[in-house]
């Protein structure tokens, strides 16, 4: 039996969400992911502060997210800042990111998962969050692998439940050492149904999880789903291709979008007039094409 949503976490839902009853979330709390796009060296990129960062996500913010439903800040560089200055549209729901930049290993080599320092479920809400969103690392298949970040999972359920706040829960897999290229590939679309079910039986409420690969293990992770909603990510690909992974995580049964880089990688610059420009034409008119087929879908329910 899955988890259901209290009715304060269904009200922070539908903030997320369009009229359209599917979640079209622009992230951008992303830090490191980040300063490799703005810059070509790892000189350049540590010379980019949070200020720089901050800057880049306000801009993303008012020139893209704003036309969306909600944006995916992080409370390092962005939040409160976006609040404060009146960036952040009055009607644009607010998912703010709990997990820090990275990931440490552990003793057999395995990721584990961090938290940003004093993000709890109370500091959201006082940064004016409408909910927030957590992104742990999972192996499925390999159970000695999780345990740290299951319980990660579990505990910021706790806190979340305890303060009757939505939590989005992200889960992303990774290749171990020794794995192949190819033999990983094969796992993937396994491995993120498998993702999907540990999430479950933690108590999420609300999936954010990559493309599984295949229309066959998205339908699968719906039917594990059981009306708990999966946002499709964009782990970054180029927008052509997450366009088509959209349509079929829709096709079988997702419940909306949960996007970055696809929407803004080569639209964002040092130059503010350069970032305004490209997301205001380029990024904004892919935002459109996203919203194109969810509402398609919302035409078919």
């Amino acid at each position: 039996m899955t988890a259901q949503m209290t009715t304060a976490e269904r009200r922070g839902y539908q903030q997320i969400c369009s009229d359209n009853g599917f979640m079209m979330v622009v992230a951008c709390d992303q830090r490191g992911g980040m300063r490799k796009v703005l810059a070509d060296t790892p000189e350049a990129q540590a010379a980019i502060g949070v200020d720089i960062l901050g800057q880049t996500k306000a801009d993303i913010t008012k020139f893209l997210a704003n036309k969306a439903t909600c944006v995916l800040l992080d409370a390092t560089c962005a939040v409160p800042a976006v609040v404060d200055d009146g960036v952040l549209a009055r009607d644009t729901g607010l998912l703010i990111g709990l997990d820090d930049s990275g990931w440490d290993i552990d003793e057999n080599g395995y990721r584990k998962s961090i938290l940003t320092p004093g993000i709890t479920a109370r500091r959201v809400r006082e940064l004016g969050g409408t909910g927030a969103k957590l992104m742990v690392y999972l192996r499925p298949d390999l159970p000695e692998a999780n345990a740290y970040n299951v319980q990660i999972i579990r505990d910021c359920v706790a806190d979340f439940a305890a303060e009757d706040l939505l939590l989005v829960v992200e889960i992303l897999t990774y290749q171990v050492d020794g794995e192949s290229d190819t033999d990983y590939k094969a796992a993937f679309p396994d491995l993120i149904v498998g993702c999907a079910r540990m999430a479950l039986e933690v108590g999420s409420k609300v999936l954010k999880l990559p493309y599984p690969g295949t229309p066959e293990a998205c339908a699968e992770i719906t039917a594990l789903c059981q009306g708990v909603p999966w946002a499709v990510l964009s782990a970054g690909v180029d927008h052509e291709t997450f366009v088509t992974q959209v349509q079929t995580a829709m096709d079988n049964g997702a419940s909306g979008v949960i996007a970055g880089r696809s929407l803004w990688k080569d639209c964002i610059s040092l130059d503010r007039k350069v970032s305004e420009e490209r997301l205001e034409k380029i990024a904004s008119a892919r935002l459109a094409e996203i919203f194109t087929i969810l509402n398609a879908h919302a035409d078919k329910a």
